[in-house]
């Protein structure tokens, strides 16, 4: 079951730089990202929405391939399986971004206009919907990055050491010369 982790940050680039390494560390097998979003609240009060996956384009991509493939094998019926190709092509494409661009995919629109909307001025907000995850090694690699929980499906337990790994350092104390 994939879990939903919303923090805030007070500058409105430091959830870019959070997702960025979150992308590497997921390159590296240590957290599997279902959906990600960022929402940025600009100076003037604006909300933008970055969304991390492109529905649209993924959707004309498999559609395309597929129609393509069906094109061929319809085209061959009829001794034409280049027009086919071409024909089922453009057809499957259109359908799959048609299609793509109505799917609703990972992190609620609504959760994310309503929890946007709440973050200040000169801030911005990460929603992640989390598949699976090495809490240690990567709340390790986030250690000391001062965001806020806004929102967590996490148990309590796992919610505390979120926020202890999110928390920023203790003001250093240094010894009495």
């Amino acid at each position: 079951m994939s879990e939903l982790v919303v923090l805030g940050f007070d500058t409105v680039d430091k959830a870019d730089t959070v997702l960025n390494r979150l992308v590497q560390l997921e390159k590296e097998y240590l957290v599997d990202l279902e959906d990600a979003v960022i929402a940025v609240r600009d100076a003037s009060g604006k909300v933008r929405l970055k969304q991390s996956m492109n529905l649209m384009a993924s959707g004309a991509a498999s559609g395309g391939v597929s129609g393509a493939i069906w094109g061929t094998l319809v085209g061959l019926l009829f001794l034409n399986p280049l027009a086919g190709m071409v024909l089922g092509g453009a057809f499957g494409a259109g359908s799959g971004a048609l299609a793509g661009s109505m799917t609703d995919y990972g992190i609620d629109d609504d959760l994310i206009k309503k929890l946007a909307d709440t973050i200040p001025v000169n801030s911005s907000a990460l929603f992640l919907l989390i598949r699976k995850v090495q809490p240690e090694k990567v709340l390790a690699e986030f250690h000391g990055q001062n965001a806020t929980i806004l929102r967590t499906s996490l148990s309590p337990e796992q919610e505390a050491k979120l926020r202890t790994a999110l928390a920023t350092q203790a003001a250093v104390t240094t010894p009495a010369a």
